[in-house]
């Protein structure tokens, strides 16, 4: 029988220590060192050289002569957009992982995706999280009432991939891997060993049975996907739910995918009856906006739909000796690089004042696209002056406060077209009558922000 030594193992990134200590050297979490029970250097390579030896030659065929499963075999959701981020629906065989901040709509979002199924396929929804009755009152309020549509409570990864591999359903929910554990493996739940075991038995057993699997992953306080990084390189697809949990608008997002797209986003909206998917965002993010100073509107791009959103600024006197800057749907790196752009090519004076940037609707920009209308807004907000409620704003600062070109311009522009915008500032380097062009941020801020 093979030795085994007392090791300690990182939760958060699976290194592994001869002793503990209070912090990981490689990820630096605190107290994230579990004792783990690990075979010694001398059993490991005797089992190499008995793998080595009992090998055998692989039977290995054209790929000309496969045929694609990919034809006929994919779940649709009811969502067309969150159709569009798998890649066309779910996809029988496929292991697909949502992660999420705690509330944000994660059950609610597979509920409404099992009813929608359940309607001529069997489905399982498996929670060792919430007990029977709860879940049953969810369905209740969203609908789910089909006879095809099962619930099971358990822990056991055993007993989940077990009934997974009976090819008894076509789409099995799993909420959520971090409750799930083996029997064979002593460690609690949600550690690295049981999270990244349940999670290689969960999948072995969805390709064997064709059958489409959903796992929930809860996220660290950071926002990463909680658990071994070797569960997201094991599935087939990672998806994101991100949003205010407290209210706006919802987005999932593919992190990675093997069967489509990572370009695309489904934008939802929580109300008494579930998520709904948001048709035009724009209009809704627009819809109560008040033309004040510090208020910019810029278009985005949300994988390949182009949104239009408010961008706010508020600026203040320095109550105290350092001056505050906050973000809301805006990295905070960013926002302090463009105020010392702003304040080095344009001698606007910053330093004695607080600088508070919103992103109205609960959306978070990622798109570069965004810092001509933040230092815009900023400047607005600082000066007193409005920008023209007809205009909108987009291209990137670059330290030399030159504007750059975006990507995507001809869709921004049509979308600003389509709700009765008349120009936007954006780099001179689009040749649109349509576009304002601007060179560098001083000229910009001199040429359109003059209206008291």
């Amino acid at each position: 029988m093979a030795k085994s030594k007392t090791r300690y193992q990182c939760q958060k990134c699976g290194a592994v220590y001869v002793k503990w200590s209070g912090r990981c050297e490689n990820c630096h979490e605190w107290n994230s060192l579990l004792e783990q029970n690990l075979p010694d250097e001398a059993a490991v390579k005797g089992a190499l050289a008995r793998g080595a030896i009992s090998g055998k030659k692989l039977d290995a065929v054209s790929i000309n002569t496969i045929e694609p499963s990919d034809a006929g075999s994919r779940l649709g959701t009811s969502f067309s957009d969150l159709d569009a981020v798998l890649g066309g629906g779910l996809l029988l065989g496929s292991v697909n992982l949502l992660a999420g901040q705690p509330g944000i709509g994660k059950s609610t979002l597979l509920m409404q995706i099992c009813a929608s199924i359940s309607v001529d396929r069997k489905v399982l929804y498996v929670s060792g999280e919430e007990s029977a009755g709860q879940v049953k009152l969810r369905a209740v309020r969203l609908g789910a009432s089909s006879e095809k549509l099962h619930f099971a409570s358990s822990t056991s990864g055993n007993d989940i991939a077990k009934t997974i591999e009976s090819a008894e359903y076509d789409l099995v929910v799993v909420d959520s891997i971090q409750t799930l554990s083996l029997a064979e493996i002593s460690s609690a739940p949600g550690t690295v060993s049981q999270v990244s075991n349940c999670g290689n038995l969960i999948i072995r057993a969805a390709k064997a049975s064709n059958t489409a699997v959903v796992i929930v992953g809860h996220v660290t306080k950071d926002g990463a996907l909680a658990g071994p990084k070797i569960l997201e390189h094991l599935v087939d697809v990672v998806l994101n739910f991100e949003g205010d949990r407290y209210g706006g608008f919802k987005t999932v997002r593919a992190v990675k995918n093997r069967f489509g797209s990572t370009n695309e986003v489904a934008i939802f909206e929580m109300g008494h009856a579930g998520l709904s998917e948001v048709k035009n965002p724009s209009e809704a993010l627009l819809s109560e906006r008040q033309n004040t100073d510090g208020s910019v509107i810029m278009a985005t791009i949300e994988g390949t739909r182009p949104i239009l959103v408010e961008i706010q600024a508020l600026v203040n006197p320095t109550n105290f000796g350092y001056p505050k800057r906050t973000a809301s749907g805006f990295d905070l790196n960013r926002l302090n690089l463009l105020i010392a752009v702003l304040e080095k090519r344009t001698k606007l004076k910053l330093q004695d004042k607080d600088v508070f940037i919103n992103v109205v609707g609960g959306m978070r920009l990622n798109d570069s696209a965004a810092d001509l209308a933040v230092c815009m807004a900023i400047a607005s907000a600082a000066a007193a002056r409005k920008l023209d409620e007809n205009i909108v704003v987009f291209g990137e600062v670059g330290l030399g406060g030159e504007i750059r070109s975006t990507s995507a311009p001809e869709r921004r522009i049509a979308e600003a077209k389509k709700l009765g915008f008349k120009h936007a500032i954006a780099p001179a380097t689009i040749k649109d009558k349509f576009v304002l062009p601007v060179k560098d941020l001083r000229s910009a801020l001199v040429k359109y922000m003059n209206n008291k």
